[in-house]
């Protein structure tokens, strides 16, 4: 972008950054808390790990727990200056997502062949025009899945073979859409209908089978691990992206640790507060997934191919490009209008 348009093209897309990975922790921290403390955002109280185990108290509320997650587990982790030195808990978190997968997997193939599952809706219910507005709202949180451009610089830069870039991308994109595949697919074959928004506030119930809520803690503790170990990772970008939109003309912020730890301090602060008082992932994923994940992985992208610096794309990219643009703009804003109402209805009916 700063190549294409200049230093307002570098500041769209470095405040388009750190949005959206602003977003995406506050999401990561509202997971944990959900899941280590309990959720009533959909008017039904789902237990907490730790409420189940000890019953509710003030020192695993959802304030608490959070604050301690971030002092003395994202605190440590997020002090490292180069990525490469997260690849074991990189590795660990991949780890851990699989498990999710596979145990989440084997308990709703178990209903299945038992006969105890419900099989869920294939297609959504359509009443009225709301109806079908309100299907897009699920189109933020797909853009935010599969954003992860903001890392790949990062990546490259710290390779000692710069050709392993792609493959790197490649299998990265194609495990994490498996994953996403198959958590979906398993989770709404487990739950049907009454999935949550936040899948693993789902379980805190009985799953008809033995064991229930052995796997039930497993599935859960695993996949919060996974969560807190991914968390650096997206605020490695966050915090280069944020030093660069402020202090564009400074050294690197690994070589400034005064700088390095004021802006840490500051964002962890940020997205500790925030994850306080944003009560559902859903309100968290449709602002910044139809906002700033949308320039990043679609209108960016495009703009870079209609401009053309270097008079390499063929009249065909650019028709793809427009065609980008022109759907992600609708796409999004009718999001952002349908969740927004959503909101608003929710308050005027409270």
């Amino acid at each position: 972008m700063g190549d294409s348009f200049g230093q307002w093209g570098r500041i769209a897309l470095q405040a388009s950054v750190v949005i959206n990975n602003i977003g995406v922790m506050i999401v990561y921290m509202i997971i944990i808390s959900d899941v280590l403390s309990g959720t009533s955002t959909t008017g039904v109280h789902h237990r907490g790990i730790f409420e189940g185990w000890f019953g509710p108290h003030l020192w695993n509320s959802r304030p608490v727990v959070l604050l301690a997650t971030t002092i003395f587990v994202f605190a440590p982790l997020v002090s490292f200056k180069r990525l490469d030195s997260l690849r074991y808990t990189s590795a660990l978190s991949v780890a851990l997502a699989v498990v999710f997968v596979v145990i989440t997997a084997g308990i709703a193939i178990l209903r299945l062949i038992e006969g105890t599952a419900e099989i869920p809706k294939l297609f959504p219910e359509i009443h009225e025009i709301n109806s079908i507005w309100e299907l897009f709202t699920a189109v933020p949180v797909l853009v935010t899945a599969y954003i992860c451009h903001y890392n790949v610089h990062s990546i490259d830069n710290e390779l000692e073979d710069r050709s392993q870039t792609k493959p790197i991308v490649r299998t990265s994109l194609a495990l994490c859409s498996s994953v996403y595949v198959a958590t979906s697919f398993f989770a709404y074959l487990l739950f049907g209908e009454g999935t949550l928004s936040d899948v693993l506030a789902n379980f805190d119930s009985d799953l008809h089978i033995p064991f229930s809520s052995v796997f039930n803690d497993i599935v859960r503790v695993s996949y919060v691990v996974h969560v807190m170990l991914v968390f650096p990772i997206v605020f490695f970008a966050l915090r280069l992206n944020l030093d660069g939109l402020l202090f564009p003309t400074s050294r690197h912020i690994s070589h400034d640790n005064r700088r390095f730890t004021i802006i840490t301090v500051s964002l962890l602060v940020v997205i500790y507060l925030a994850a306080n008082f944003i009560p559902s992932i859903w309100d968290a994923f449709q602002f910044t997934g139809a906002t700033a994940a949308v320039l990043i992985g679609f209108i960016f992208p495009a703009m870079i191919i209609l401009r053309d610096s270097y008079g390499i794309a063929t009249k065909r990219d650019k028709v793809l490009a427009v065609t980008m643009i022109v759907l992600a703009v609708l796409s999004n804003s009718v999001a952002l209008y349908s969740d927004a109402m959503s909101i608003f209805y929710r308050k005027v009916e409270a």
